[in-house]
């Protein structure tokens, strides 16, 4: 199977109270703030494997889920936006 070099990043994730906030801050290393607990943008291959590593090592995997959608690029998707869309959010497509 060949490697695939993922560029673009969506995280997603439901987290104890007791970690959201080191979560969070994990998270906002790597990637932009979009909306609550959801982060996106661009990343190398191997901010992704560090970003994945310092996530599972603070989490406890039979109470806390974490979804990381992975993108070759960020213009491989549509994005569609209901109702409020968020004032700190980047924009996806411009």
């Amino acid at each position: 199977m060949k490697n695939i070099n993922y560029n673009y990043a969506w995280v997603f994730y439901d987290v104890s109270e007791k970690r959201v906030n080191k979560v969070f801050k994990i998270c906002k290393k790597y990637l932009s703030h979009f909306q609550k607990s959801v982060f996106r943008g661009e990343i190398t291959p191997s901010k992704l494997i560090s970003l994945r590593s310092e996530l599972k090592s603070i989490i406890v995997e039979s109470e806390d889920f974490i979804c990381i959608l992975k993108l070759i690029s960020s213009s491989v998707c549509g994005e569609e936006i209901l109702g409020n869309s968020p004032q700190n959010g980047e924009n996806l497509f411009l």
